[in-house]
């Protein structure tokens, strides 16, 4: 079993808050987030955001496991996921996450896309998100 953590600072108010996020492994420290960063387009993080970069970086990894043992070879996944948050009653709620990959590699395309669709269904974020996971692939 594996246990990572990621951490939040905040101070003040939501709207004219100060926080910062950091990780476990130090790759963010201190990064800002708040109320402006989520929905004001300012200059920091957002949790909707490091939720999709996590969605991402896990899809591929599962993925590239699945295409090694598949014996395909000379692979490339460049993934998105974008993370959808909606008005819901007097809070918000994510509804969706949309995986966009597209995959090179030596094998044929139904064989990748089919693999990636089983990423999809298998990565351990796509399992942890209570929303739908949708994805366009382009392989080539």
């Amino acid at each position: 079993m594996f246990t990572r953590s990621g951490s939040a600072r905040w101070q003040g108010g939501l709207k004219d808050g100060k926080a910062v996020v950091s990780t476990q492994s130090g790759a963010l420290a201190d990064q800002p987030y708040g109320f402006n960063t989520r929905f004001e387009d300012r200059p920091g993080t957002n949790p909707e955001e490091l939720v999709g970069a996590a969605h991402a970086s896990c899809f591929s990894m599962a993925l590239a496991k699945m295409l090694e043992e598949a014996g395909i070879g000379g692979v490339e996944i460049r993934t998105t996921s974008r993370i959808t948050l909606e008005k819901d009653g007097d809070g918000f709620t994510v509804t969706r996450a949309h995986l966009e990959t597209a995959i090179s590699g030596d094998g044929d395309a139904p064989t990748i896309e089919d693999l990636a669709n089983k990423a999809k269904e298998g990565c351990p974020i796509s399992k942890l998100l209570n929303a739908s996971v949708t994805m366009d692939v382009t392989v080539g």
